[in-house]
């Protein structure tokens, strides 16, 4: 299960630079070459967190997978990509979850998950009635 610089910040009372700082040591003094996380690595421990359904999450699934090849997901945070996919979901499944509710899950801005979920409806042609 992905956790985020925050999350570990938070748990240990170490300050994020110094996390970050560490953790790129060890991997370079181990010689791993370690893989940025994506959008659905987050979406089952979200959607849970929300008390989501199967249905959600493989939505939310299914439109991360339609924004990744089209390369939405690219240089984008993959938790604000998650939760503006988890949002979409939830509204088109009719298991509606606010803007606020999603970005406490997700450790985001509400900006964030707003800006995410407009790009990604415009530009996968998601018709979304709030």
């Amino acid at each position: 299960v992905p956790r985020t610089l925050d999350e570990i910040a938070d748990a240990s009372r170490v300050s994020r630079k110094e996390i970050g700082r560490t953790y790129r040591f060890i991997a370079r003094e181990l010689g791993l070459k370690l893989m940025p996380t994506s959008p659905q690595d987050y979406i089952s421990r979200f959607c849970s967190e929300l008390k989501l359904s199967g249905d959600v999450q493989a939505k939310a699934i299914e439109i991360l997978k339609d924004a990744a090849d089209k390369e939405l997901t690219s240089g984008r945070g993959p938790t604000g990509v998650a939760a503006a996919a988890i949002y979409i979901a939830s509204i088109l499944c009719g298991e509606r979850r606010t803007q606020r509710e999603v970005a406490d899950v997700a450790g985001v801005t509400e900006v964030t998950i707003r800006n995410r979920y407009k790009e990604l409806a415009e530009r996968l042609d998601i018709d979304i009635i709030l």
